[in-house]
């Protein structure tokens, strides 16, 4: 870990000083509790968002949907990149998202905590990451695609409990209206990947 993180840019930076970014991650703690607790209950202090769209229906547009997270796809957003989007969706797998912001960039730092690959009354596929030290907020993002046994109707769900950072809580009102559009972003992201041509694996 360096003394100064890579957390704010003037410039974009490049692939190097991002692999460098992630690498640095791997032994580091996440940096709220409630580890988990987008699969339950969501700690209280925190702020919940929860933002559903329905994707379409059946067999075909479900493995679409999985793909797509498999794939990153939900960060498919032009000021948003996901470093990287071949990282595997496993528990422990580290990432970094890079936000554009009005004439800077901010780098952050996240973990996955754990998976989802469930058959039961719905089919369910996705995961949760959680923030590490070096991320302009704390908390967790849950990232779901379901389908429905009764009706096939197929949804991505995205669920997220957050709080900014002790020197963040002045920018919090921008935080927020960033967390808002990029679930807003998100799920056309994913609309627009269930509609386009079957991809990966």
């Amino acid at each position: 870990m360096s003394e100064v993180p890579l957390v704010f840019c003037w410039s974009k930076p490049n692939r190097k000083s991002i692999a460098t970014f992630i690498s640095g991650q791997q032994h580091r703690e996440f940096s709220y509790a409630g580890v988990g607790d987008s699969r339950r209950q969501p700690p209280n202090g925190f702020t919940v968002d929860h933002n559903r769209v329905k994707l379409g229906h059946g067999a075909e547009t479900f493995e679409r949907a999985r793909l797509a997270i498999k794939e990153w796809k939900m960060f498919d957003i032009p000021w948003i990149s996901l470093c990287w989007p071949d990282a595997p969706i496993e528990k422990g797998a580290s990432v970094a998202v890079l936000v554009s912001h009005l004439g800077f960039w901010s780098l952050n730092a996240c973990r996955i905590v754990y998976t989802i690959e469930e058959k039961e009354s719905s089919e369910r596929f996705g995961f949760a990451y959680g923030t590490l030290p070096d991320h302009g907020e704390m908390g967790e993002e849950r990232f779901l695609v379901e389908c429905n046994r009764e009706d096939h109707s197929v949804w991505y769900d995205l669920l997220a409990f957050s709080r900014p950072r002790m020197w963040a809580r002045v920018a919090y009102p921008f935080t927020r209206a960033l967390q808002k559009r990029f679930a807003r972003d998100s799920k056309a992201a994913m609309l627009k990947a269930v509609q386009g041509p079957l991809h990966g694996s």
